[in-house]
């Protein structure tokens, strides 16, 4: 087979790429970040390029739906498209360049009774003599027994390689650390400090990590990165899919997660100046698929029907099997997951809220890249799992994108003027004239907003289509239909007009539509009127308007003032159970007693989705909206 040198611009990078690559994946092999929601499955047009020159395979039907005649002529391809016949440059636009995210995963105030599985405890043994040859091992049992009635312990085979040396360069002084009382997993000389542990959430689009030292239970440093899974798609699909139809597609996704989570541990053990084997647990939570994934199970079985997983209990698994770089008998709890598309994320997001400890009727809505809801309180819990991230995380948006530095994430319009008022990420000030050229896209919450606006200034109708007559210059119809602009291309880095399209105004509809349905379905099944409060939870849920979401219809009717939202809920849970052992247990009982609701098979779920297309909703009231809709 022949390379042939691939030149990206305008970063310069190059390199030998094999005949037949698509440019995709010479850029994933090039290290040059090219956007694609999809995994590259030509089916969101982020990865548009321009062909400089060189040998590239012709253009394909498929490339059509996302390329206009203008830009064809120009050179543009898809990425995913394009394949690699002979040297070839490329030139990558602003556009469709990764911009690193924002990643707002904050650790939250919480309080938790402490009672770690890991606890150390200084030992006092008297010295082997040729009158008392017991050997090492079961002299430091007899003094655990004798001192904390600890019997019947095991000892994990790193910490019995150390426990001879440890001993005598303690002068028979050992700080031991054990596993739920029952294995010892690690031994130094004389008082050390500690024990830490590191609570981790793996999101589908980010990883977050909180650092706590397991005694006191405070939070010493946290960090959050990108999953480097993106780039084999953007949704959970499209990597089970890789993970499928590719011969080593498990083994890359497992490992490109696990080497994010190494630097992440890294970072977080470096800046509070840890060595990493000071840290001795781990707690993990992630939806199903990050479950799989992470753990290197075959997820085939979660993408194809009655989407069963693997196992649905809890897990202990020792860090060096998975390849993480901590102490090597760490332990690692993974928390247990609830169904196909409801996982340990969610599990953790009820031992972080506790519904099931209240009588209130609470739904929960932890809106990612895939739309989890739990409903109900002391008496009853359901849960339910909907497809709402490709929209509201900017896929099958046109100017779509990641909430990165000049993604566009406010936007307000004049009621009189219709003039449009913006804040993008990275900027404290919002922009309605044009002034410092910022914005590249819109991201989610920017999104809700500004189709929020439209519809509270009625440019577009309950059913989501423009309206006739629209008294602004920003309204006008382009060759793909009517559109809305948001910024004019002066207040834009990428030389365009970024505008809201008919079909994006569908694509947040379709999104927002089954995130009401799963609700309202779940409602029904409660035998309940109305919600008590409404808890969004994730970063998306953090960062959106909760009065522009329910004007949308994102959620039932409900006092504004009783929705709230409540961060990174799913890290909260994680860090809960990495201080206390018993909410272990509790999150286990919890996932058993949870009823999971498959929305596909309720006999009214097309209707009640077909209403739910409507804004806010075709028949079921919104008295707390009177005052913020005109009639």
């Amino acid at each position: 087979m022949k390379n042939f040198q691939v030149i990206f611009l305008p970063s310069g990078k190059r390199g030998q790429v094999p005949e037949g690559k698509t440019v995709l994946e010479a850029s994933r092999e090039l290290g040059v970040g090219i956007e694609s929601l999809c995994g590259g499955k030509k089916s969101c047009g982020k990865c548009k390029v321009r062909w400089i020159e060189g040998g590239l395979s012709p253009f394909t039907e498929g490339e059509d739906k996302f390329i206009a005649e203008l830009e064809k002529a120009g050179g543009y391809r898809l990425a995913c498209a394009a394949r690699i016949l002979g040297n070839v440059q490329i030139f990558v636009p602003e556009e469709s360049r990764t911009q690193e995210q924002v990643i707002r995963k904050e650790a939250s105030q919480i309080s938790v009774d402490l009672k770690p599985a890991v606890i150390q405890r200084l030992v006092e043994l008297s010295p082997p003599s040729l009158h008392d040859p017991l050997g090492d091992f079961d002299r430091l049992q007899k003094a655990l027994s004798e001192k904390y009635h600890l019997s019947k312990l095991r000892m994990d085979y790193p910490a019995l390689l150390r426990l001879s040396q440890a001993l005598r360069q303690g002068d028979w002084k050992v700080t031991v650390t054990t596993w739920m009382d029952r294995e010892i997993i690690d031994i130094k000389p004389g008082r050390t400090e500690g024990p830490y542990g590191i609570a981790i959430d793996v999101g589908t689009t980010t990883v977050a990590g909180y650092l706590c030292h397991l005694e006191s239970g405070q939070l010493l440093a946290t960090e959050s990165m990108m999953n480097p899974q993106v780039v084999y798609g953007e949704d959970v699909m499209s990597r089970i899919t890789y993970a499928v139809t590719h011969p080593d597609g498990l083994e890359k996704i497992h490992r490109s997660v696990i080497d994010g989570l190494n630097h992440l541990i890294r970072t977080v053990a470096g800046r509070s100046a840890l060595s990493l084997e000071d840290i001795l647990e781990l707690t993990l939570v992630g939806n199903t698929a990050m479950h799989h994934l992470l753990l290197k199970i075959d997820p085939q079985y979660l993408g194809t029907s009655p989407f069963t997983p693997a196992m649905h209990r809890s897990m202990d698994l020792k860090a060096r099997d998975l390849g993480l770089e901590v102490h090597p008998s760490a332990n690692v709890h993974v928390l247990p997951v609830e169904a196909g598309f409801v996982g340990a994320d969610n599990v953790a997001v009820l031992i972080a809220e506790e519904p099931y400890r209240h009588d209130e009727m609470v739904l929960i809505i932890d809106i990612g890249t895939n739309g989890e809801l739990v409903a109900g309180n002391r008496e009853r819990l359901l849960s339910t799992s909907c497809a709402t991230g490709p929209a509201l995380e900017g896929a099958h948006i046109k100017f779509g994108m990641r909430a990165a530095p000049g993604a566009i994430e406010r936007v307000s319009l004049d009621p009189q003027t219709l003039e449009v008022n913006f804040k993008t990420v990275g900027e404290k000030d919002w922009q309605l004239k044009a002034r410092n050229a910022s914005a590249i896209g819109i991201c989610g919450s920017g999104i809700v907003d500004a189709v929020a606006e439209l519809f509270r200034n009625g440019i577009i109708q309950p059913s989501g289509r423009f309206s006739e007559d629209v008294p602004s210059p920003r309204f006008r119809t382009s060759d793909e239909g009517r559109e809305f602009v948001i910024a004019w291309k002066d207040q834009t880095s990428i030389g365009k007009d970024i505008t809201i399209t008919q079909q994006d105004i569908r694509s947040v509809q379709l999104a927002k539509g089954a995130l009401y349905t799963g609700a309202k379905l779940m409602i029904k099944k409660l035998g309940i009127e109305k919600l008590d409060q409404v808890i969004l939870a994730g970063a998306f849920g953090t960062y959106i308007n909760k009065e522009a979401a329910m004007i949308l219809g994102m959620f039932p009717d409900c006092d504004l003032r009783n929705v709230r939202a409540v961060g990174n809920a799913a890290g909260d849970g994680a860090r809960i159970a990495l201080l206390n052992k018993d909410k272990r247990v509790e999150a286990d009982e919890i996932a058993k007693r949870v009823e999971y609701v498959e929305l596909t098979i309720e006999k009214d779920f097309q209707k009640e989705f077909i209403d739910a297309l409507s804004l806010p909703h075709a028949r079921d009231p919104f008295p707390h909206l009177e005052g913020i809709l005109r009639e």
